[in-house]
């Protein structure tokens, strides 16, 4: 397989912003290594920089995996990671005659079907989902290996500022612009277990937030 030339290896990492953190505090820590030789202190600073950075990207990877694979929502608003919420009153979601649980939300005031599976971990959206709400990448979102019944996908990761499905509301959520989905969009367990409870009785689906709230009016 050849190899990716320099402007391929600049857009990749762009797309892998934690990921250009750590090579840049490698390299810097290389730099400051090699320049202790002739200038003891200020190498040892630089190389000092370049550590703190790789130790940044560490710590900002476990809390993002953090925030995707459990209920423990670490807020770094600063840094493009705001804090997640899920409020409202109990859903219930029928089963449809595909076996499956279809539930109709809004992302950023645009209507779209959902499938809640229980198997996903991240709230995926199609591309012309993710377009029309004007979803963009923030500061430290990236790219992601998804695997799905077409075989491995790259998605990539956004916030949606605020879905609702029924009386409940998520705000600041992490999600993914998942393209080999198709039309497709699904509710992920990155919500799910965001909720106080959700359970299957009789062949429905019942999500139920913390805090329940009124209602909104349409």
């Amino acid at each position: 397989m050849p190899l990716m030339n320099l402007p391929e290896i600049t857009s990749y990492l762009a797309s892998q912003p934690l990921l250009a953190l750590a090579v840049g505090g490698i390299l810097v820590s290389v730099l400051g290594g090699m320049m202790r030789r002739w200038a003891p202190i200020l190498g040892g600073f630089v190389r000092g920089v370049g550590n703190l950075g790789l130790l940044a990207a560490l710590l900002l990877t476990v809390a993002q995996a953090t925030r995707f694979t459990t209920g423990v929502d670490i807020a770094l608003p600063q840094l493009g990671m705001p804090r997640q919420s899920v409020e409202g009153n109990e859903t219930r979601v029928p089963m449809q005659p595909d076996g499956h649980f279809w539930i109709r939300a809004s992302v950023n005031g645009v209507e779209r079907d959902f499938l809640v599976d229980t198997g996903a971990t991240l709230t995926a959206l199609s591309p012309e989902t993710a377009s029309r709400a004007s979803l963009r990448p923030g500061p430290l979102d990236r790219s992601v290996l998804m695997r799905t019944a077409n075989g491995t996908i790259q998605a990539q990761v956004t916030t949606i500022g605020e879905l609702r499905m029924g009386n409940i509301v998520a705000h600041e959520l992490d999600a993914v612009v998942a393209p080999g989905l198709g039309d497709a969009n699904v509710i992920g367990m990155n919500l799910l277990s965001r909720l106080a409870s959700w359970r299957v009785e009789n062949n429905t689906l019942i999500l139920v937030p913390h805090h329940p709230q009124p209602a909104e009016e349409a």
